[in-house]
């Protein structure tokens, strides 16, 4: 059976919403990333974990596109690139990671927007069209997301998607060279909860 993350389609994964087009990152893409990371990079970083000094190297590239491809033939993680279908730019990226199978069935959404393209509903097309393919195409039951607790946008986003809060992780993540907490999310393909309170 070829699955979705075979390596015979892996080559053909695309996603196509109205606007966007959701695909693993290609070689080609290494000056459009860097640039948009580079002219990003002060609207990132109060989110992001430290950039490595050789973040935005060709090198590092390269290697985070052998990343992707191993992961998406292993079926470990599904990192995709968000192109504006109008003018094949790039506007961010999506990435379903640490997928669990068996008893689980689970995996972890994030998510990053160049500043020039944040506040269009970009990234919200994006995460409904990569939820609609976890559940329905990689057969996921549960999504989860964390953030920080003042990054409104981010938490609502999330919230907009079908994301609900279910609380705190204490020192979740290293964030811009600090511990930080981070407040949960989790988005189930069959979600019997009621509305949660936001803490």
């Amino acid at each position: 059976m070829i699955g979705p993350f075979s390596s015979r389609s892996r080559k053909k994964l695309r996603i196509e919403t109205e606007r966007l087009t959701l695909r693993p990152p290609q070689h080609g893409d290494y000056r459009a990333w860097a640039a948009l990371r580079a002219a990003s990079q002060d609207f990132l970083s109060p989110w992001e974990p430290t950039w490595a000094g050789d973040h935005l190297t060709r090198k590092s590239f390269t290697n985070r596109v052998y990343w992707a491809n191993r992961s998406v033939a292993g079926g470990t993680a599904l990192p995709l690139f968000i192109i504006r279908r109008e003018d094949q730019a790039l506007i961010g990226a999506v990435t379903l990671d640490n997928i669990r199978r068996g008893p689980a069935q689970a995996g972890t959404t994030g998510y990053w927007v160049g500043e020039r393209f944040a506040r269009m509903g970009y990234m919200r097309e994006a995460l409904e069209a990569l939820v609609h393919y976890a559940f329905n195409e990689l057969d996921l039951s549960r999504l989860e997301a964390g953030c920080l607790p003042e990054n409104t946008p981010s938490r609502g986003v999330l919230e907009k998607v079908g994301y609900k809060y279910e609380g705190v992780a204490q020192s979740y993540l290293q964030i811009n060279g600090r511990w930080r907490n981070h407040v949960l999310y989790a988005n189930l393909r069959s979600d019997r909860r009621g509305r949660t309170m936001v803490g």
